[in-house]
This record gives C-alpha cells, structure tokens and sequence, in this order.
C-alpha cells in the first residue's frame, strides 16, 4: 500500500493506492495521522480511488482513523470506494460510519 497525504483548506487528504490489508500498513497510518493530530488538522478525507484490495484489517484501520480523528473533535470521511469496499462496509453493518462520498469536494462539504 501507497500513501500519500496532502492538506487543502485544512483538511487532510490521504490517498491510500494498493492493497490495505492493514500489518506495517495499519502503524504507518497511524503514525500520519497524529502528525496530522500534531498539526491542528482535525478533518481527515480518504481517497480509497487506487484501492484494489481490502480486507477486514484493512477496515480497522480506517476505523482507528475515524476513532483517532473523533477523539480530538474531529471527523474522516471515505471518497470513491469501490463496490467491493461498500460490500465489505455493508457486511460489517459501517456504512453509516463511512459513507461513500463520490468527490473530495463532497466530502469536505459534508464536515459539520
């Protein structure tokens, strides 16, 4: 898995490419998102477009994310997630958790 961040308009944008099956994945995750928590950025967007994998590990991550994120009073959103990655979400009953956005901009207008 591939990770790149970048911020806009504070938020953070995370663009994971790849496999998310979470193992040294799930700790450098972690790891970007309290610098981002160091940071002052409190909004969180994960571009899931370049994922081509992910399993139930890999959804733990993007919970511990969102519990990070929550902790702090802040939020993460999901964009373009496959219709795989919804099913996994469906399965594990997260789609009110993570809904899928269809753009960044949606997402960033849906942060309360």
């Amino acid at each position: 898995m591939e990770i790149s961040i970048r911020e806009d308009e504070g938020t953070a944008i995370i663009t994971l490419q790849g496999n998310v099956v979470g193992g040294p994945d799930a700790l450098q995750l972690n790891e970007k998102l309290h610098e981002l928590v160091d940071k002052g950025i409190k909004r969180v967007i994960v571009d899931l477009s370049g994922v081509i994998f992910m399993n139930s590990s890999g959804l733990g991550m993007l919970i511990g994310g969102l519990t990070a994120m929550r902790n702090i009073g802040g939020d993460l959103k999901i964009v373009q997630a496959s219709p795989k990655i919804e099913t996994l979400l469906a399965v594990a009953k997260l789609q009110s958790l993570f809904p899928n956005y269809s753009s960044i901009e949606q997402a960033r207008n849906s942060f309360a």
